[in-house]
């Protein structure tokens, strides 16, 4: 299947790609010494339009899809991974959250600033007793009158530090439920941000949830539910991230060709060396598979197919790929590759949490299987 731009598809992405260069790359080294992403770069990435790309024009969105979403991920991991992720989980899971299961009310109340880049979002699923096993929610929810009241605890939770609409995943006594919660209410704690190896410039936080009481209405969907809504949710989380995978490889292929097409051993530059042509032939036949895989399942995705086996398949693919590419980068740039002096060696932290995250990789290929057996392994 051929993508096929829109002129307005490609003029995000060229405006995507100026603001990285300009904006985002020079900074990138300082965002994950600082284990910080300036306020100022959120700022920007919010009055841009950044912050809502995929969402309909109406909720104060760019409009422009998963297709879109896609293109502007891949453009922002070519810069920086930490900023990438926080897009992330703001705005395809976060705020996504309250676009795929809000009603009308929620979706103009709280989706639009969030939208706008006015707010920001995160999803809080994860706790100690649910990674993989997503469904042993323990945070509790119960209804006293009008306000549901939450006890519990997050954990790993991406932007809990700077978030200022949480979409939060509790137990209510029909089940796992959806709720919105603004985290300036009483009884809402974020704790210190976790020390990572990679995306250091994404805060990751510890939430608690001590009697924080928010309105009846905040319930999203139907009540027990939410387990549901939130498998719908981590399906389009999981192409945003095979997106992002996507364009760092993209820019760790680059800078692997120039780095062999300057470096100079045996008096000739690396690039007449077989073993350094086959590291870059691989890595460009990956690449090639991965945009392939993304851009079809979000061309899907837009068109309301059902995604879940494809999105899987994009997360395991997208990662994967993304960790061999970026040990063939730090072998073919050897010692400096090594080194903090040039971006391989952060591309290469980065790139490790890619096989956790949003589910991790063992947890996508038993999806898989599951549809494979279903279907008699009719693809």
């Amino acid at each position: 299947m051929q993508l096929i731009l829109t002129e307005e598809q490609k003029m995000l992405r060229e405006m995507t790609r100026d603001f990285v260069n300009n904006e985002i790359k020079p900074i990138a080294s300082k965002i994950d010494a600082d284990e910080k992403i300036p306020d100022e770069l959120i700022k920007k990435l919010g009055e841009l339009g950044f912050l809502g790309v995929a969402f309909p024009e109406e909720y104060g969105g760019g409009g422009f899809g998963e297709v879109g979403y896609c293109l502007m991920q891949e453009e922002i991991a070519r810069g920086c991974m930490s900023t990438a992720t926080f897009i992330g989980a703001h705005q395809s899971i976060g705020a996504n959250t309250i676009y795929i299961g809000g009603n009308e009310e929620q979706k103009k109340q709280y989706l639009t600033p969030l939208a706008k880049g006015e707010k920001i979002g995160a999803f809080c699923l994860t706790e100690a007793q649910a990674g993989s096993d997503s469904f042993n929610v323990r945070t509790r929810a119960k209804l006293d009158g009008n306000e549901w009241v939450i006890n519990g605890e997050k954990l790993w939770i991406t932007n809990g530090g700077i978030a200022d609409i949480v979409s939060v995943f509790a137990r209510t006594d029909k089940g796992v439920s959806a709720f919105i919660v603004e985290t300036n209410r009483e009884g809402f704690h974020a704790g210190p941000a976790e020390k990572k190896m990679g995306i250091r410039g994404s805060t990751t936080n510890p939430i608690t949830f001590d009697n924080v009481r928010i309105p009846k209405d905040n319930l999203i969907g139907t009540d027990g539910r939410g387990f549901l809504l939130a498998m719908k949710v981590l399906d389009a989380g999981r192409l945003g991230l095979g997106a992002a995978c996507l364009g760092a490889s993209k820019e760790l292929l680059e800078l692997s060709t120039k780095y062999a097409k300057q470096r100079t051993q045996f008096d000739q530059t690396i690039s007449h060396f077989q073993a350094i042509q086959f590291m870059l032939a691989e890595m460009a036949v990956l690449i090639y598979a991965m945009e392939s895989i993304v851009y079809r399942t979000a061309m899907d995705y837009d068109n309301k197919k059902d995604i879940s086996k494809q999105s899987a398949i994009v997360k395991l693919f997208c990662s994967e790929s993304l960790d061999k590419i970026a040990d063939y980068a730090v072998q073919i740039h050897g010692g400096m590759g090594y080194s903090r002096e040039l971006p391989i060696e952060r591309f290469y932290r980065d790139s490790r949490i890619n096989k956790i995250f949003e589910g991790t990789n063992e947890i996508q290929k038993g999806i898989i299987a599951r549809e494979v057996l279903k279907k008699n392994g009719v693809v």
